[in-house]
């Protein structure tokens, strides 16, 4: 897990995403903020989508160490005392820094974006067009625009 920056009005706004050890993309949220509150959120939003991982690997961020520390909280009264193995390794999440590269040439070209809702919906079909052409989305023969156009009918 890790987020990466995106300017939206002027301002700095972060997008957290997530992937799990093949590259697979799992989760991802655009926030206005970097704090506990919205890690928290997108933590919990991605354990509900994918379920409760064994481990997350994050940067030295204080946010998200205290969003996982806050999941784990609740993981510990909820979810039959288990909970997640938090790893900060600078060097362990260079797939997920590599897959950034993505976004980045897309939005970078850009120069931002006026609204933050606009913002959000162009990031979530880069991303799912990104899925479809790491083979995430099942395409039974066809190509990635037929899929992506699937998708959106």
């Amino acid at each position: 897990m890790d987020e990466t920056y995106i300017k939206v009005k002027g301002k700095w706004t972060y997008l957290y995403r997530a992937v799990d050890r093949d590259g697979q993309t799992l989760d991802f949220m655009l926030s206005e903020r970097r704090n506990l509150a919205a890690a928290r959120r997108f933590f919990k939003r991605a354990i509900d989508t994918n379920g409760v991982p064994d481990r997350v690997v994050i940067d030295k961020s204080g946010a998200n160490l205290a969003g996982l520390k806050a999941v784990n909280v609740i993981l510990k009264f909820t979810g039959n005392g288990r909970t997640i193995e938090v790893r900060q390794v600078k060097f362990l999440n260079n797939i997920l820094e590599q897959d950034h590269r993505f976004i980045k040439r897309i939005t970078g070209p850009m120069k931002g974006f006026k609204a933050f809702h606009s913002a959000a919906a162009t990031i979530a079909g880069i991303e799912a067009a990104h899925m479809i052409r790491k083979g995430q989305i099942p395409a039974n023969g066809a190509t990635a625009f037929q899929t992506f156009a699937a998708l959106a009918a």
